[in-house]
């Protein structure tokens, strides 16, 4: 039975890893991963296989695919196109795989709604913020904001398994900053003309 600080920590670690999917989709992963087999944190059961040397070979792989692709003009936009379900996934299944004490019918609704809905939210708000550099450098802040995003990635992964309520009150400033900056814009009154 796990005690009353492992269930909000394990949760805490999932939503922090499930934000950093948003901006890149598997060097959270890939991270966990390490973390995992070197016995920092621990997995579920059913996702041991995150920490199998096969797994960190494909993460790392795909991890660095992923960062360099970012780079590439028009490609970058395309990923964040295809890339929102599946950082949703990615997210589900990050937050799930460190709720190792969790009861599966809390850990998979908290995984979905929280996991996958963060990583959305994170990479739907990186996808708007690339947007609109793009359009305001001409696509020359692009790679800017992909380095941006990838240490962003690599830091609240790292934040996330070091100090997990720490990440996670960083995710909920994110998201309040997020909402606020998005309520202004939904709600702004025209300038008369």
């Amino acid at each position: 039975m796990p005690s009353s600080i492992e269930i909000p920590l394990s949760i805490a670690l999932g939503i922090g890893l499930a934000a950093a999917t948003g901006f890149r989709i598997f060097l959270p992963l890939l991270v966990a991963g390490v973390a995992a087999n070197a016995g920092v944190i621990p997995l579920h059961d059913s996702f041991q296989w995150l920490a199998s040397t096969a797994a960190l070979l494909t993460l790392g792989t795909a991890a660095l695919v992923e960062a360099l692709a970012y780079y590439v003009p028009g490609v970058d936009h395309l990923l964040d196109l295809l890339a929102t379900p599946a950082a949703m996934a990615a997210g589900i299944i990050i937050s799930a795989s460190v709720m190792a004490d969790i009861p599966s019918q809390i850990m998979w609704p908290v995984a979905i709604i929280a996991g996958g809905g963060i990583a959305g939210l994170t990479k739907g708000s990186a996808a708007l913020l690339r947007a609109k550099t793009g359009v305001a450098t001409g696509g020359l802040g692009n790679p800017v904001i992909s380095t941006g995003e990838t240490i962003g990635a690599v830091a609240l992964s790292l934040l996330a398994i070091a100090l997990p309520f720490i990440a996670l009150l960083a995710v909920l400033t994110l998201v309040i900053w997020a909402a606020r900056k998005a309520g202004r814009r939904l709600f702004r009154r025209p300038r008369p003309g």
